[in-house]
């Protein structure tokens, strides 16, 4: 399969110049977080929705996303002036949905396990370009500009930490740092709840799993519930492995980042910190990716207190 390399990164980096904030790298003891989560659009979403954008000049768009993918599309779309429509789940956080149409898209909400067959129907009936949330290469290869800063900003990287949904920040984090620094060690992280992708690195190819098992986890970012064969591939060639994370150590993460880094994370974007303070990862200078922060403030509020 064709995978993602670092010159279509590099091109990526070049497009969203302007658009996508080059986040810093903020210590947290003897780690590194890369902050996606003070992004224009909350979430790291920005890079490779841009990056698709600007390589197909659509004349309209639609998506199906949890959220976050929903709102950079979103964003993007009124960059270039072409109209927008989002494919989202039931359950998604009214603060996802508001910002949705905030960036003036229209949002249509369907049971989980129709998202996709709703935004394939709705690109044939409206003449829409159909842009994935993460089975693009122009997504991955926008995604992997944060692998491309990191090494730029911290050489000496040992261990790279990165959540795991459908796979294209992962596919594109790895796929950077490994090119830059091969003996770079990067790990995926999902939620115990939503392991598909540890199961399918395990089993040698892409296992599915159901929405009913995958919506338990808190994580709602990540509840996607099967990686891509694009994807797929590019974990394969590029991951040490997947990190779970349970519950628990993703509501302690969000309070522990809103505490000490003083950053407001959803529990998505809190996966990979979940991960490093839970010790299941080698020792190193690490940077954990905090990928997101759109999170539903009713819910913020419980884990915080």
């Amino acid at each position: 399969m064709d995978l993602v390399t670092i010159d279509d990164i590099r091109e990526a980096a070049e497009r969203i110049k302007g658009i996508a904030v080059r986040t810093p790298l903020l210590r947290m003891g003897e780690s590194w977080l890369k902050p996606e989560s003070l992004q224009p659009v909350g979430s790291f979403k920005i890079r490779g929705a841009y990056n698709a954008l600007a390589v197909l000049r659509p004349s309209g768009v639609v998506t199906h996303s949890s959220g976050n993918h929903g709102q950079a599309l979103a964003c993007a779309a009124a960059e270039f002036g072409v109209p927008c429509t989002v494919v989202v789940p039931e359950g998604t956080p009214a603060v996802k949905k508001a910002a949705i149409e905030g960036w003036g898209a229209e949002v249509v909400v369907v049971p989980p396990d129709q998202r996709e067959v709703m935004a394939e129907r709705l690109a044939a009936e409206r003449g829409l370009t159909l842009v994935p949330p993460y089975d693009h290469r122009a997504i991955i290869a926008g995604q992997g500009t944060i692998g491309l800063e990191i090494v730029e900003d911290l050489p000496d990287v040992e261990v790279v930490l990165v959540p795991v949904s459908g796979g294209g920040l992962a596919s594109g984090v790895a796929a950077a740092v490994k090119a830059l620094r091969p003996d770079v060690r990067v790990y995926g992280v999902e939620p115990e709840l939503a392991a598909d992708a540890a199961e399918s690195l395990a089993a040698g190819r892409v296992v599915t799993w159901e929405t009913s098992r995958t919506f338990r986890t808190i994580a709602d970012g990540l509840r996607v519930n099967r990686v891509s064969e694009l994807t797929f591939a590019h974990l394969r060639e590029h991951l040490e492995g997947i990190v779970t994370v349970s519950e628990d150590e993703l509501r302690g993460a969000v309070r522990h980042l809103a505490r000490t880094a003083r950053l407001v994370t959803e529990p998505s974007g809190a996966a990979a910190t979940a991960a490093l303070l839970s010790g299941r990862v080698p020792a190193g200078r690490t940077v954990a990716v905090v990928s997101g922060g759109n999170v539903d403030p009713e819910l913020f509020a419980r884990i915080y207190a």
